[in-house]
């Protein structure tokens, strides 16, 4: 049974959104105040996160923030403000998912459903190739067994491109894939995150040339060596 963290500061909301998820045949604990999560999943067994934005004691994106630090759990951002720059920032702090208040609780389980499924995917297709290992729970890749440090960002960019290796993938199908929020981002932002993923792999493997690009087409991941 997965279990499902709610953190949220109006109890009645928490209770509901418990409720919906005992009847969907999901386990869940609820925390009120933000700086209490990151002692609570580094101690128990979480599958996925609802957390709420405004938060006592830590606000949601500095929550999502430290927990990216040392875990790839699946978070759904909640929150009552549906500024585009609200939903940005929770985003690029490694949030996977956003529901904005007021919401229906079969809506919330829903996500939750299609999250946890997302990750179950993810876990049988985790790609080992040419050196390269992907470790998804932990948003961790090396090569050769050395660390290359990413981003949230440009270790899903990696993990896109080596599922398929030799498979040209257009900027469209890039962004669609990232950015699963429908958020409207330019080639220049997705050619930013190839430039620095090549810089970093370049930093331990300066002979390495395995991330492509073909011309009016996109990008491929091909070790030629």
């Amino acid at each position: 049974m997965s279990k499902i963290l709610i953190v949220e500061d109006e109890v009645k909301l928490a209770e509901l959104v418990g409720a919906y998820l005992e009847q969907s045949g999901y386990e869940h604990h609820h925390l009120d105040r933000g700086d209490l999560v990151v002692d609570y999943v580094k101690s128990e067994s979480i599958d996925l996160i609802l957390l709420d934005l405004m938060l006592p004691g830590l606000d949601g994106i500095e929550v999502c923030k430290q927990v990216r630090q040392f875990s790839s759990i699946p978070i759904i951002m909640v929150t009552a403000k549906a500024d585009e720059i609200d939903r940005l920032i929770g985003l690029e702090m490694g949030a996977d998912d956003y529901i904005c208040k007021p919401f229906s609780p079969r809506e919330v389980v829903a996500r939750v459903k299609s999250n946890l499924r997302r990750v179950s995917l993810d876990k049988i297709e985790e790609p080992k190739t040419d050196g390269f290992e992907l470790d998804i729970d932990r948003i961790r890749a090396t090569y050769k067994g050395e660390l290359i440090d990413l981003t949230t960002v440009e270790f899903q960019l990696l993990q896109l491109l080596i599922k398929e290796p030799g498979r040209v993938f257009g900027r469209e199908t890039i962004m669609k894939s990232i950015y699963t929020d429908s958020r409207v981002v330019s080639d220049r932002t997705i050619d930013s995150h190839i430039k620095k993923l090549r810089k970093k792999i370049s930093a331990i493997a300066p002979e390495l040339n395995v991330i492509h690009s073909v011309y009016g087409a996109g990008y491929r991941f091909e070790n030629n060596d």
